[in-house]
């Protein structure tokens, strides 16, 4: 469909992990011409967030465009999620720019472990403000990938998490 064989795994239609957006639709394949050059881009729009990224199908792999993960692959993420964390003596702001490379590194495993690392209990007040912020974003990313692998909807995902970090 679109040359390499890498890129025949993108369908229009499919659900697609861009790393620093997350969870995306593929709308379709756009043919523009560039300085009399065809190029070919994967249109996918993100719609938590009402973005459309167009992207050249050649630099799809490489700016590391993923197919969602499989159930069983997000079992393994989702096992991230209970297993215990070692207190780490790092700044707050070297944790803070791990967490942001691993959330954007699109890679459930990493985004579980900033969620399992940054979760205090229900009205924890020792939670900052910034640590809030980073858990927020790692769980709605997470969740979004759950909710079209496991077919519900996003909150139902949210839940979901919350739920297995609770019984932990």
């Amino acid at each position: 469909m679109m040359g390499t064989s890498e890129q025949t795994t993108f369908e229009v239609g499919a659900w697609m992990v861009y790393p620093s957006h997350g969870v995306g639709r593929l709308d379709r394949i756009d043919k523009i011409d560039i300085d009399g050059t065809v190029v070919e881009f994967f249109v996918i729009s993100f719609r938590k967030t009402k973005l459309e990224l167009k992207l050249p199908v050649k630099r799809a792999i490489e700016a590391g465009l993923r197919r969602v993960v499989s159930k069983e692959d997000m079992e393994k993420a989702l096992g991230a999620l209970v297993q215990k964390t070692k207190k780490r003596r790092l700044m707050w702001s070297k944790r803070a720019q791990e967490y942001e490379t691993k959330i954007n590194s699109g890679d459930p495993v990493a985004i579980a472990e900033v969620i399992r690392e940054l979760y205090k209990g229900a009205g924890d007040a020792a939670q900052s403000f910034s640590e809030r912020q980073i858990y927020q974003g790692a769980l709605e990313r997470l969740a979004r990938e759950v909710s079209v692998v496991d077919e519900i909807g996003e909150d139902d995902a949210i839940r979901k998490l919350e739920s297995i970090l609770q019984a932990a």
